[in-house]
């Protein structure tokens, strides 16, 4: 895992949607889909349930969730 595929995970979260996150982070939908899968690959656990009407978070995800963003914001702050 890496701080890259936690910004996808929480640009995609908040989005719930994966093609308006890729759009989002100007790249193709399906490196993004990959990288998800990946990440869910490493953790474990399934961090999203697919909808016909886009993404939503397990609980797994929601917990992961806060995680990732304090990951990052740390990361954004030792950067600084």
């Amino acid at each position: 895992m890496n701080i890259k595929q936690l910004k996808y995970f929480l640009v995609v979260a908040e989005e719930r949607q994966i093609t308006s996150a890729a759009k989002k982070l100007y790249i193709a939908q399906p490196p993004l889909s990959y990288q998800l899968k990946q990440l869910e690959k490493e953790v474990g656990v399934q961090l999203f349930v697919r909808t016909a009407h886009g993404i939503e978070l397990t609980e797994e995800g929601k917990v992961f969730q806060k995680y990732a963003e304090k990951i990052v914001s740390l990361s954004i702050s030792a950067q600084s």
